[in-house]
């Protein structure tokens, strides 16, 4: 995981001078990971730290409170990813009225120069700052010459069918539940983190013990049964299947979204841990089901079919290994 600083001020001195990508980079994706890949280029050519300057929460929450957005990397996700990246540490600037009413000006001077020491900034092509958008990329051209530090700006990235790839693309392919729609964005299989919690253990009497975790309320993936590998704390992997819904067989109208995932040949007590769950693909909807054993009938056909898919999984990138498979890069 890359160092985590929750603001500027609080700035490890000796990473000062590094090369620094500024975005949100909500998921990493194909697009986030060119850019952050020519940070690193640069920071390694020149022997100095690479760092992230992201905003928390999303900018979107804090204009628009009332449309919480569906993060695709909160915080401590990116962290990992980041680090995976090769990066030395991510600043989680507070993005706030306050901070958000400055000049564009005082988000160089103050930001850029006296509290990171920039030696170069890379960022995307079209990346605005300061209060009414006033930064643009040729004011931080300008900037640069300035105030001393290089600038570079990535051209927008394209999938193979020269589509532009895009965080809003990838929550709704998720949102229709065409998690392999969004992994192919990505470049890694969508992953989720939350602590394993007690449910009413109606799974280990039916011969199907579930790890049961919460995930926020404006999580976008459609409800449904999925083929996942399951990463523990201590890093170990399993694979699994997981339902992710309201379980209407089981559970009152309205029932909190879920997701339940059973392990394959496993029996350890996991309550209490922080685990990871790689979404693989989508093997159906949610259902409700006339009885319980209708219900098992079911979980049995979802698991032979969830044991025949990740029985020959490969990584689809060296990030992929990283996340998915616990393959040091």
């Amino acid at each position: 995981m890359a160092r985590r600083f929750h603001d500027v001020d609080t700035f490890a001195g000796e990473l000062r001078g590094g090369v620094v990508a500024i975005g949100n980079f909500d998921g990493v994706h194909r697009g986030h990971q060119a850019v952050l890949a020519r940070a690193t280029a640069i920071s390694k050519a020149a022997g100095v730290a690479s760092i992230v300057l992201s905003f928390e929460p999303h900018p979107r929450t804090v204009f628009r409170p009332d449309q919480p957005v569906f993060r695709l990397t909160p915080a401590p996700m990116k962290a990992v990813i980041l680090g995976h990246l090769g990066f030395d540490a991510i600043v989680e600037q507070c993005f706030d009225k306050a901070f958000s009413s400055q000049s564009a000006e005082d988000f160089v001077t103050r930001t850029l120069c006296q509290r990171l020491g920039v030696h170069h900034v890379v960022t995307g092509y079209d990346f605005h700052f300061g209060k009414g958008r006033e930064g643009n990329p040729d004011y931080l051209m300008n900037a640069g010459v300035r105030h001393g530090f290089g600038v570079t700006l990535v051209e927008q990235f394209q999938d193979e069918n020269a589509d532009v790839v895009s965080s809003s693309r990838i929550r709704e392919a998720l949102a229709a539940g065409d998690v392999t729609g969004a992994n192919g964005l990505l470049g890694y299989r969508y992953a989720v983190s939350a602590e394993v919690q007690h449910g009413q253990k109606l799974g280990r009497t039916l011969g199907y013990p579930t790890a049961n975790m919460a995930l926020p309320p404006e999580t976008g993936l459609e409800p449904g049964i999925y083929a996942v590998r399951f990463r523990r704390a201590e890093g170990t992997i399993h694979d699994g299947v997981a339902s992710f819904g309201r379980r209407p067989t089981v559970a009152e109208d309205g029932a909190a979204l879920l997701l339940e995932t059973f392990l394959f040949d496993f029996s350890a007590d996991l309550y209490g841990e922080t685990c990871t769950v790689s979404f693989v693909t989508r093997l159906r909807g949610e259902e409700k089901f006339d009885d319980l054993d209708q219900l098992v009938s079911q979980m049995k056909i979802d698991e032979a079919e969830a044991r025949a898919v990740l029985g020959s999984l490969q990584p689809l990138s060296p990030l992929d290994a990283a996340i998915t498979f616990g393959l040091a890069g």
